[in-house]
């Protein structure tokens, strides 16, 4: 085994024991090699998360697949080389072949990957995953499947109980063919967040955070296994650099407490 592929095998481990640990992992979610070095060396950082909308936004792409996939795994191994720390890519839905994109994604330093279910029947999501988890495996890693129900997403005028029922029922799907955690995106409230890890597992679920969501301690004593922040770390960069822009042009000053972290 050479050493990058040893390295990469500890990172992968190591990135499987941190959402099987009681704490609750949080990962900051990143789109280049400069977020990935500046996220990274924050004391606290354990693991990154790539952000695929922020990725294709940085790049001019819309969100949903817009970007190919070449070049969406590119900028996952460029974020890979730019940190030591364990990377888990957003992969969309697989790119029409998720257990290529898995592949490709490893390839370029990945030890963990978002996939979506986009709520296609059941049968075919499930197959989707178990296909990202025999590519992982034919590599020889333990790498970290964290297989995504978009159930509340797109269930925003259905009957709520069904909705949940969804969720429940594929993320036990998606375990059973090797999930490592099942990531529920949507704002969840204290009920329904109790009702997923009783449904799904302790220790199995996997939430975004966004405006308004429960706190991670709360999250942590509910058995929640992991938080991540999607394009909102973006924004909340964009959100900084319009705000620094309009004082700017107001004839003000840059930002005190700026600091030079490239």
């Amino acid at each position: 085994m050479t050493d990058y592929a040893r390295s990469r095998a500890s990172k992968a481990t190591e990135l499987l024991r941190l959402h099987q640990a009681p704490e609750i992992l949080q990962v900051i979610n990143v789109w280049d090699a400069i977020t990935a070095k500046v996220v990274g060396d924050v004391p606290g950082t354990k693991a990154l998360a790539t952000a695929s909308h922020s990725i294709a936004a940085s790049r001019g792409y819309e969100d949903g697949e817009k970007i190919p996939v070449d070049e969406m795994i590119a900028a996952v191994g460029l974020i890979a080389a730019a940190t030591s720390l364990p990377v888990s890519a957003d992969l969309e839905a697989g790119y029409g072949n998720p257990g290529e994109t898995v592949r490709k994604a490893i390839g370029a330093g990945a030890v963990g990957a978002n996939i979506e279910d986009q709520m296609r029947p059941l049968a075919d999501a499930v197959a989707q995953m178990r296909a990202a988890v025999r590519a992982a495996e034919a590599e020889g890693i333990e790498f970290v499947l964290n297989a995504r129900t978009d159930a509340f997403l797109k269930g925003k005028d259905r009957d709520p109980a069904a909705v949940l029922a969804d969720a429940i029922e594929r993320g036990r799907a998606f375990l059973e063919v090797g999930a490592t955690t099942v990531f529920v995106p949507g704002l969840l409230d204290e009920a329904t967040v109790t009702a997923l890890v009783e449904g799904i597992g302790w220790n199995k679920v996997s939430v975004i955070n966004v405006p308004g969501s429960l706190a991670p301690a709360k999250l942590q004593e509910l058995g929640v296994a992991r938080i991540s922040y999607g394009p909102w770390t973006q924004r909340v960069a964009l959100t900084a650099l319009a705000d620094a822009t309009a004082a700017l042009l107001a004839g003000g000053s840059l930002p005190e407490g700026t600091r030079a972290l490239n």
